[in-house]
Parts: structure tokens; sequence; C-alpha cells
């Protein structure tokens, strides 16, 4: 994995627990603890986390240079190839929930070539990709944006999807692990997206390949919740993404269809 994104997925980690110990991160990441220890100094250096012995405490609980924001910018050209593909296995008719997350706003720019469709999203930048296109009913999902990520999260978020059924939910993921499953890093997202899934006749989990082999916070599901999974190519790179391999084979074993865009 590039440093850079391992970076920003290690400081996520650090956010979403508080207090993260070494092992346990290098576990989460899959990689060694001299490396996490390598990537915490470095994320001390920026004022961004607090090393104390044996562990990582977070300075910034909400800060925004890791918010969506930041994250927008990153692989964009990945995601977006993500995007299309994804987009493509939605079929013309259907409604569809969109998760939050930088990967789905990319899905969302691509919906737009599938209309007729009905589109539930639970974040405010896809509403704004949405919003006003032809052949698109845009449904946005209330609920109370989470700070630095205009993801819709609450009781009132909650609630509304438990009174609406969707034809297809596309699953953002902030980490996707073998033996873990599907999670992510914030509790809150977590418990929407799995209303979401329960609300939701089929499910198309999405996520670049930075993201496998790593556990986030807060479990969403095993890897057999969502019918199709995803990713770009270098998912299948064991010398870049050394748990990626394991990980997509976990994900053919439990019945995923894999698409590596």
């Amino acid at each position: 994995m590039p440093v850079a994104d391992r970076l920003d997925v290690t400081l996520r980690l650090v956010q979403a627990a508080g207090r993260i110990a070494v092992p346990d991160l290098a576990s989460r990441l899959g990689v060694s603890e001299m490396t996490a220890r390598r990537d915490l100094d470095a994320l001390q250096e920026r004022g961004l986390v607090q090393r104390v012995r044996g562990a990582a405490v977070a300075v910034r609980p909400v800060a925004a240079e890791s918010g969506f924001a930041a994250r927008a910018a990153w692989q964009s050209a990945t995601k977006d190839r993500i995007g299309a593909a994804t987009a493509a296995l939605v079929r013309p008719g259907e409604t569809v929930l969109l998760d939050a997350g930088t990967t789905t706003v990319h899905v969302a720019t691509h919906l737009r070539l599938r209309a007729p469709l009905t589109v539930g999203v639970l974040s405010l930048q896809a509403a704004a990709q949405l919003v006003d296109q032809p052949g698109i009913r845009l449904l946005v999902v209330g609920g109370e944006p989470r700070p630095a990520e205009g993801s819709m999260v609450g009781q009132l978020t909650l609630r509304a999807l438990r009174d609406l059924a969707f034809d297809c939910f596309v699953l953002s993921l902030g980490g996707v692990h073998a033996e873990d499953g599907y999670s992510e890093f914030s509790l809150d997202d977590a418990a929407v997206k799995q209303v979401a899934l329960e609300r939701s006749g089929r499910s198309i989990a999405v996520a670049d390949a930075t993201k496998l082999g790593t556990r986030a916070f807060s479990r969403i599901a095993g890897l057999d919740a969502a019918g199709d999974f995803v990713t770009d190519l270098a998912a299948g790179d064991e010398a870049t993404h050394p748990l990626g391999p394991e990980t997509l084979a976990a994900l053919r074993a439990a019945g995923t269809e894999i698409h590596l865009a």
C-alpha cells in the first residue's frame, strides 16, 4: 500500500478508537509493528496524533484535513473507475440507496446515465451530484450530517430508512477483512449501513484496494452481505496490497461476485 494511503487509513483508525495500541493497529492494517510505529511517528510530526507508550491517541477527533474534503482528491481517477463499474450494475427503473463516502460520489455521477432511477442518498455530496438531473427522482434521507463528512446519521436517518424499501443498496466501506467482514470507522455510519442492508433487496459493496485487509472500528456485516463487490485492479497485486488477494478469495468463497475496475 502506498505510504500516503496507509497514513490516511491509520489516522482514521486512531481517530475512531480515540486510543489504539500499536499491535492492534498493525493487525488491523496487516503490517508489521515497526511499520505501524513509523507511520504513527509521521502523523505525530504533523500534529495529527500523539504517541504514548505502546500506543497512539487522537488529538483532533474530527480533523478537517482527514475528512471528506481531504479524501475526495485521494485516488480520484481510481474511484471514478469504480464508480462507473458500480453504476453499470444498477438497472434502469430500480430504486437505489446510495451510501455516503468519497467513492459513492463517483457512483452518483455515473448513475445519471442509468436513468430512469429513484435514488435515495445518505450524503450531502451525493445529493449535490444528482439534484435536478433528468430522469432521476432524488430522495435525501433525513438526518443529521456528520461533521467533516456530510454523511446522514442519527435516529432520524434510521427511522426514515426503516419506513422505506430499496431494490439496491450501494454500500461504501472503511475496511474489508477476510475474517471480520465489512467494517466502518464511525459507529454512527455503521449503524446506518446495517439498517440500509436490511431494507434493500440486494447490495453492491464498493471499496478501493487500500481497504482490503483492513479492519475498521465498527463491524457492519459479514462478507456475504453483498452479492457484488467492486474494487480496483490493484486489489489483486500482492506486492502493493499483501492482503488483497486473500481478501478477494474470502469474498469469492462467501459467494460474492468480484468486479475489478
